[in-house]
Order: structure tokens, then sequence, then C-alpha cells
């Protein structure tokens, strides 16, 4: 039963996990389509700075999730072999104690890499789309101190 339960908590973990990092690439590219809609026609001035400085950080943020899944299916693919050498099941690892130590060991040390490297990939695609929405937040009080009367 327990490991029924670990099993389940796991798939729960990594499932709300890719929701959350889809949810993020969607919101980054939705960012993107709004300031190009929004300024769309407009002629490029000095005050579409901190907007460009946002672009850059939402693509940056698309781009660290897009890594993140990849490290994130790495992982996966590194735990899958795990189990099967360690079954004995792995088409290119001998049946020999030594092999099969060596084999697990290496691929659990791929499978830390990856799943640490997911992590951080993770980590900044967040801070970067919060990074962005702080630019654009610049940006559009710039905008609106421009159409003040007295603003400057």
């Amino acid at each position: 039963m327990a490991t029924d339960l670990k099993t389940h908590l796991s798939k729960q973990l990594a499932e709300a996990q890719s929701k959350y990092t889809y949810f993020l690439l969607a919101v980054a590219a939705s960012a993107i389509a709004l300031v190009v809609q929004r300024t769309t026609g407009q002629p490029l001035n000095w005050n579409m700075i901190p907007l460009g400085l946002a672009i850059a950080c939402w693509a940056g943020s698309f781009f660290a999730g897009c890594r993140n899944r990849a490290y994130f299916s790495s992982t996966l693919y590194a735990n899958a072999a795990l189990l099967q050498i360690q079954d004995g099941t792995h088409p290119n690892v001998p049946l020999h104690p030594d092999a099969v130590k060596a084999a697990s060991q290496g691929v659990r040390e791929a499978a830390e890499h990856n799943s640490s490297m997911a992590n951080f990939w993770g980590h900044l695609q967040f801070r970067l789309l919060v990074l962005g929405a702080a630019c654009f937040l610049v940006w559009h009080i710039i905008e609106m101190m421009s159409v003040v009367p007295n603003a400057k």
C-alpha cells in the first residue's frame, strides 16, 4: 500500500509540475503577443526600452521553460533506464554485478544532474517572467506619464 501511495504522489507531483511549467510558457507567449498587438504601428522611441527588456525577459522565460521540459524528460528517461539496469533487462548492460553497479551509478548521477538542471531552468523561467512583468509596468507608467499634462 505504501508503494502505491508513493507512486500516486510521484505521478501527481510530476503532473502538477508539468502543468505549472506549461502555464508559465503560455503566460510568457501571451505577454509577448500582447506587446506586439499594443505596439503595432507605433514608431520606436527611447520610452520603449523597458518594453524591449520585458520582451527579452519573457522570451528568456519561454526558453527556460522549454529547457526545463527537456531536462525533465531526460530525468524520466534516465530513471526508466535505471530501473531496466536494476532489473537486468537493459539491452546494453551485461548481467554482471560490477557492470550493473557501474551502470547504475552512472545513470543515477546523470538523473541527478538532469533533475538539478530542470530545477535551475524552472526557477529561471519564473524569475524572468516576473522581471518581464516589472519591466512592462515601468513602460506602462512611462507611457501614462507622457500622456498626463505637466507630468514631465
